[in-house]
């Protein structure tokens, strides 16, 4: 069974958030501080994730979560900040939901990331793919420029896939976000420019005048071959 946790210490929340992934067929745990969550996440398929915690808070948990692992994360804010959006994306969250929500959106985000992760990670493909001094070994999902090592975040690093197996091609914001998030009708195009442009400050040697992810203004964005 898909085991999902959940880290909130509203217990309110915690319990209506697991009342309805358990209806949906999922195996739930639940930590009450950022300190509980992080050594629960090794055993968790998702996270779910609020960012005010006691002990350590949201956003310290993703950092050190994204050091070992490439888990789906989902995080949680009653804050309206887009900075706070901005942040977690940026730290390596998948997706980013404003409290409150619909318990049902939950359910289908959940499943959505999980549906992905699993497309992404057992795919067979060419293992290995180098563009122009841009090298990227997709099983090991290590990417680097010239011989630099890059740390994508998993969203990062699925975008550049995506791009990359399809060069040459434009791409809407809108469809970028439901092939690599997989969340039809539910797409943001906020977060995918904010992914991009983090991507391109890690892999372009002038992110102001990208050679690999282009802009097609009024259209999207393209891999050049």
């Amino acid at each position: 069974m898909t085991r999902i946790l959940i880290v909130e210490d509203d217990a309110e929340i915690a319990g209506l958030q697991r009342d309805y992934l358990q209806m949906a067929g999922f195996e739930v745990a639940i930590a009450r501080d950022g300190v509980e969550g992080l050594g629960a996440a090794v055993n968790a398929d998702l996270v779910i994730l609020d960012i005010m915690l006691p002990g350590l808070d949201g956003f310290e948990v993703l950092k050190r979560l994204r050091e070992t692992s490439d888990v789906p994360v989902i995080l949680l804010s009653a804050r309206s900040e887009d900075i706070d959006k901005i942040r977690g994306l940026g730290l390596g969250a998948d997706d980013y939901m404003q409290k409150p929500f619909s318990p049902g959106e939950l359910v289908a985000r959940v499943r959505a990331h999980l549906a992905r992760f699993e497309r992404l990670t057992s795919k067979k493909t060419t293992p290995k793919i180098s563009v122009r001094g841009l090298d990227v070994d997709r099983e090991d999902r290590r990417v680097s420029v010239h011989g630099k090592q890059c740390s994508l975040t998993p969203k990062e690093f699925d975008i550049l896939m995506f791009l990359m197996d399809n060069p040459n091609r434009v791409f809407s914001k809108e469809y970028l976000f439901e092939r690599v998030w997989g969340l039809e009708a539910l797409g943001d195009g906020d977060t995918v420019v904010v992914h991009v442009r983090r991507l391109r400050e890690k892999i372009e040697p002038e992110p102001q005048n990208p050679q690999y992810v282009e802009t097609v203004w009024g259209a999207g964005y393209r891999f050049r071959i």
